[in-house]
């Protein structure tokens, strides 16, 4: 699947790079990768509005360890559907289109709504398993930011 939701367990909400950084420092990363990689989702292409810079986080769910492995840039679209959870408070409050952000899911990975809903519940799965768990957090070669 070219894009996947992914849920970050609600024990580490608020502690992602974004929320420890001061504005700037994340802005420059993020404008070092818009150089690097070019102005462009790097899930499905769109070069359009604001890139987002997305955390990339791997799991270790036996020592409930959370890593930091890095960043990719998206289009809002995509990123609504990394942070699916967000997305569907959104929509509650009328602030996004929740069927907008199904269908780009679908167009992406060229699938159904019913892959695109079975794909959600297994992630809110993994997110309810995870949430019940304390995780360390490892900011791997990105810790040097926290250290400035």
């Amino acid at each position: 699947m070219k894009l996947e939701i992914e849920l970050v367990p609600s024990t580490v909400w608020y502690s992602s790079l974004y929320q420890l950084l001061p504005k700037e420092v994340w802005n420059k990363i993020r404008n070092s990768i818009i150089l690097e990689r070019g102005r462009k989702c790097q899930v499905c292409g769109e070069t359009m509005g604001v890139m987002n810079l997305h955390e990339i986080w791997s799991y270790d769910d036996m020592n409930h360890i959370q890593k930091l492995e890095g960043f990719v840039l998206l289009c809002r679209m995509c990123h609504n559907v990394k942070h699916i959870g967000l997305s569907g408070m959104r929509a509650m409050k009328g602030e996004l289109n929740f069927e907008d952000v199904s269908r780009h899911f679908c167009k992406v990975n060229g699938c159904s709504k019913a892959v695109f809903e079975k794909h959600k519940a297994t992630a809110f799965e993994i997110w309810r398993l995870r949430s019940q768990h304390q995780w360390m957090q490892n900011f791997g070669e990105y810790a040097q930011y926290l250290r400035q």
